[in-house]
């Protein structure tokens, strides 16, 4: 699969952006006005990214099976967001303001600035959940500096809820099922010294936002759409009415339609072959697991969809959330969304799997999309209609003046046949 030759570098900039390719009324009504608080696309990228990461930390009694052993997979997203001085990278510290009503009753915050055992006993203490948020990288390396292989397998067994476990003299102890979210921004050396080389099993567990754009100086003064001190404490308010009823609740288990994890398996195998043939066989892995994240920020968008109508008034612990037998579906908007987003997102992590390999690099590497034509032409139905090009398209971020004039140049190419008015066939 080829790569589109894209003519400015603004263009390519574009595509790696994620909150442009999806329509606001798409996502939860209670992160919304979040995100109307960042000034920019890469901003309001952060701001997502951390918002759901935050979430998912403070959601329990909520998992999705997967695989063939049906092993439970839980909210916690992993995240580094990848940027320079002057990248905008403190909107995500507005995550710390999502869950501080939550913290403040369950306490799930672990500080970086930590040591092993410490960081250890207090994951301990929380039952294995947690959530880690760290400003600046510089004191996750600089802490951690002396038991980073330590920490590194710590996280990378919380990423898939494997126990962690230790034995020592007077201490022997295990936390059998993590639950531990963790939102990290600095500079690519802080990351390097977290994730040191493309063969670490952190790599494809941590998921990265590399953030090229700086905030123009003029607007550092401008005061956002609505205030952060309005907006944040009633989005807290909000978050912490969900998760007190999930902390009540019997386990629920979330899905994935049958044709929605049918969609999963074949955009992942058909979608990124050619990226993992340029990068290398380490690169499959990325893929492969991406497939998990998917799902778990579906599951956030799904559960944040029940926040809006939570009554804030005083009897609000009346309130209960509805599920049929303790079970929880995926809606196609959500799928669709977060979709988009690990599409994104693989191309960030790409981006990062180039600049490890060439630790000389200074600069960010640009990284060119994927053929979205190839991709966007190959989930569609060997016949098709107008409508259902524009859909399909619509969940890749692709506009409708887009998708028709891609199928014109189909049309031109011999990849599609006009049938009648408005369906067409594709030519194997």
């Amino acid at each position: 699969m080829s790569t589109i030759q894209l003519t400015t570098v603004r263009e390519a900039e574009t595509d790696m952006h994620i909150c442009s390719h999806i329509s606001s009324d798409n996502l939860p009504a209670i992160i919304q006005p979040v995100l109307s608080l960042a000034q920019s696309d890469a901003e309001r990228d952060m701001l997502l990214l951390s918002l759901l990461t935050a979430a998912g930390s403070c959601m329990p009694n909520l998992y999705f099976r997967y695989g063939l052993t049906g092993k439970k997979y839980y909210p916690n997203l992993q995240c580094f967001i990848v940027g320079s001085a002057a990248s905008g990278k403190g909107i995500a510290n507005l995550a710390l303001d999502f869950v501080s009503q939550v913290n403040e009753t369950a306490p799930l915050v672990i500080a970086g600035d930590s040591s092993y055992p410490g960081f250890y006993r207090q994951l301990e203490r929380q039952n294995g959940r947690g959530y880690i948020h760290e400003s600046e990288g510089s004191v996750i390396t600089d802490v951690w500096r002396s038991s980073v292989t330590s920490y590194n397998t710590a996280l990378r067994k919380a990423a898939e809820h494997e126990p962690i476990t230790r034995n020592r003299a007077n201490d022997t102890s295990s936390i059998p099922c993590p639950q531990l979210s963790v939102l990290l921004t600095g500079t690519f050396s802080q990351y390097r010294a977290l994730v040191p080389s493309i063969e670490n099993g952190y790599f494809s567990r941590l998921l990265t936002l590399i953030v090229n754009d700086q905030l123009p100086f003029s607007s550092r003064y401008v005061e956002p759409a609505g205030s952060a001190n309005a907006v944040m404490p009633a989005a807290a308010a909000q978050l912490y009415q969900l998760c007190k009823q999930l902390y009540a609740s019997r386990p629920i288990e979330f899905s994935l339609t049958p044709d929605q994890r049918t969609r999963l398996g074949q955009h992942l195998e058909h979608a990124y072959p050619a990226l993992m043939s340029q990068l290398g066989s380490n690169f499959h892995s990325v893929v492969l697991r991406m497939a998990v994240q998917i799902e778990r920020i579906a599951m956030i968008l799904s559960a944040l969809r029940l926040a809006p109508s939570i009554s804030l008034a005083s009897d609000a612990s009346k309130y209960q959330l509805s599920f049929v037998n303790y079970q929880l579906t995926c809606s196609d908007t959500d799928y669709a969304t977060a979709e988009l987003i690990g599409n994104k997102l693989i191309l960030h992590m790409a981006a990062a799997y180039r600049l490890i390999k060439g630790a000389d690099q200074i600069s960010i590497p640009k990284i060119e999309p994927l053929d979205q034509r190839r991709i966007l032409l190959s989930l569609l139905p060997a016949e098709f209609e107008s409508k259902t090009l524009v859909a399909e398209a619509a969940t890749q971020g692709i506009s409708r003046a887009t998708a028709l004039r891609w199928n014109d140049e189909w049309q031109t190419q011999g990849l599609v046949q006009k049938i009648k008015y408005g369906a067409y066939k594709k030519i194997a």
